[in-house]
């Protein structure tokens, strides 16, 4: 997923930051002092500096795959991850480089996400997108000086670009089997022996129903064991 997110973005901005030339090329190359000393065209560059989850983003969850008319699998929610480049220019001439830059500013800032038509299919057969800002603040544990300061390069004016994109984890569980009928129950009476078999509504057996008990068993009070009446007297 991450080739094509770079992909994508070269894409956008090969057809409406830089509107088709050929002229100038884009790269995805670390900007290093070596590479700089290289480079003998027009040149965007478009570094992937940092990746790192968006933990505001994590949900939980099963998703259902279904087919056939029934559910075959479950898999969790996508994790989302925050891609972020260092967009710069190079040119002769630093005045062709603010140029690019503008062009790409205004690129990017006619989008709040990547456009569909740019988008790896699967994200938009999933029914999700991939959030894009530019130009923001970096965060408080990271600085672009620190950034220059690792590539071995001097700083130079640049954009921060982010995209937050969906990744599966890749983790299906198989469904069990559809269901085709209803819940049923089986009971059996361990006093009298009475069954009622893979009933959906348990009906008790005809002598337990029977006012007073068919068989001479009443539940004395309390729920103590049963006691067998007899004719006049006191029970024994």
């Amino acid at each position: 997923m991450i080739s094509q997110i770079d992909e994508a973005l070269r894409t956008l901005i090969r057809a409406e930051a830089l509107d088709g030339a050929g002229d100038v090329d884009v790269v995805l190359d670390a900007p290093t002092k070596d590479w700089a000393a290289r480079r003998n065209a027009p040149t965007v560059n478009l570094y992937l500096y940092d990746l790192r989850e968006d933990l505001r983003m994590r949900s939980v969850g099963r998703r259902e795959v279904r087919a056939d008319g029934g559910t075959v699998s479950r898999v969790g929610p996508p994790r989302f991850f925050k891609m972020s480049y260092l967009l710069t220019a190079w040119t002769q001439r630093p005045e062709d480089e603010h140029r690019l830059l503008a062009g790409l500013l205004t690129c990017l800032l006619r989008y709040d996400a990547l456009p569909p038509h740019v988008v790896p299919g699967a994200i938009t057969d999933a029914g999700l997108v991939v959030p894009l800002t530019v130009g923001l603040p970096p965060p408080e544990d990271r600085a672009f000086a620190d950034v220059w300061t690792a590539l071995g390069g001097e700083l130079k004016p640049s954009l921060d670009l982010v995209v937050i994109v969906p990744m599966g984890a890749g983790i299906a569980e198989p469904a069990g089997p559809p269901v085709q009928e209803g819940m049923v129950v089986a009971m059996i009476d361990t006093i009298d022996g009475g069954a009622d078999d893979r009933r959906q509504l348990h009906v008790p057996p005809a002598a337990a129903a029977a006012a007073g008990g068919g068989d001479g068993l009443t539940l004395s009070p309390g729920g103590r064991r049963p006691r067998r009446r007899t004719s006049g007297g006191t029970p024994p």
